[in-house]
């Protein structure tokens, strides 16, 4: 079974998130399609990863120490109110995780077996990492009830071929945010502020784990990467995730600056190890080390801090609308200039990368 997630206390029990396009979302897909996947391409590496999920490394690491046990009062002002944003953005993104996994994998049960263990056992995983996360917020005075924004919140639907391109580059990513600020802290114990980046090192395994059997899928599937087609949308699915989080380091800084981090830098570092990872599985990446790459990049998080100002104001409606059309406009120019530099063929390659 998958593990339950712990209720949420009655005092201080948040049932909704703020919407905005850079929150977490919930996504759904064609089960059937995913469920007529041919997996035999690659059935040794399905095997591995299997074994491997199997083994649950880290089957007893969630588990919260006497440090925990304390007051977390230091932490105020905006501070608190960044990490308490990270940890509640963190949750929910664990959990959407957990939903789409728990539902493919019973939807998957009796016609894609191996794909449908799999599945269950990334649930498991998921589980675990919001549960730990929820019980951290709950150290801060406050929860969420999941079960009350599973059932307030919008379902997105999405192609299993995009589902495979997004959640393998959400766990590439993630691993390489865990491990960079864990390996920070651990030059910069000053600045650990909370034992929960104590986990991380261990916990980003887990990230790795989940993109490692996406990229199986991906592999299995040759629509995913041997025509012109999955280039372009491996270029796009890198470029919104990057976009993405590009604009989100950026307008939670508060939270990076917390822990002794250069949120700019953070990014860029973030983004490099991530598209060099994708090379192992996407047909082609995008050229990070173009000089208009991070400058076009950084300009649409600018952007989209110039356009959060607008929102806060106390202006008409329309005359924000007005104003926030030019950034708009320059931000779809630079993503677009962005994705249309050619980018760098994977497959080319494949004999170089390890």
């Amino acid at each position: 079974m998958v593990s339950t997630l712990p209720k949420p206390s009655a005092a201080n029990t948040k049932a909704a998130v703020e919407e905005s396009i850079l929150a977490p979302r919930f996504y759904t897909t064609d089960f059937d399609k995913t469920a007529g996947f041919d997996l035999s391409s690659q059935t040794h590496e399905f095997e591995a990863v299997l074994r491997e999920m199997k083994t649950d490394y880290n089957r007893d690491h969630f588990v919260r120490t006497e440090v925990f046990k304390q007051s977390w009062d230091q932490i105020e002002g905006d501070d608190r109110k960044a990490f308490l944003d990270y940890l509640e953005r963190s949750c929910v993104s664990e959990f959407s995780g957990f939903l789409l996994f728990k539902e493919l994998s019973r939807k998957l049960k009796e016609r894609n077996p191996i794909l449908s263990e799999l599945f269950h056992l990334m649930a498991r995983d998921e589980a675990r990492h919001a549960g730990f996360l929820n019980k951290a917020m709950q150290d801060f005075g406050i929860s969420l009830d999941l079960g009350k924004i599973t059932k307030n919140r919008t379902y997105t639907f999405f192609p299993i071929e995009w589902v495979v391109y997004t959640v393998y580059l959400s766990e590439k990513i993630g691993y390489w945010r865990y491990i960079l600020i864990y390996r920070h802290l651990q030059q910069h114990p000053e600045n650990s502020c909370y034992p929960l980046f104590d986990y991380f090192e261990s916990w980003c395994q887990d990230e790795n784990r989940h993109g490692d059997i996406f990229k199986v899928i991906l592999r299995s599937q040759a629509p995913l990467w041997n025509n012109w087609q999955s280039k372009l949308w491996s270029r796009f699915f890198l470029l919104t995730v990057f976009a993405t989080h590009s604009l989100t380091v950026h307008e939670r800084s508060q939270f990076y600056t917390l822990l002794g981090l250069d949120p700019t830098a953070f990014d860029a570092d973030v983004i490099r190890e991530t598209n060099a990872t994708s090379l192992r599985a996407f047909p082609s990446v995008l050229d990070v080390d173009h000089p208009e790459f991070f400058p076009r990049l950084h300009r649409c998080s600018d952007r989209n801090l110039c356009m959060k100002a607008i929102d806060a104001s106390s202006q008409p409606g329309w005359l924000k609308t007005l104003r926030k059309l030019p950034l708009m406009a320059g931000t779809f120019f630079d993503l677009a200039a962005i994705f249309f530099t050619p980018g760098i063929d994977a497959e080319a390659l494949r004999t170089q990368v390890c």
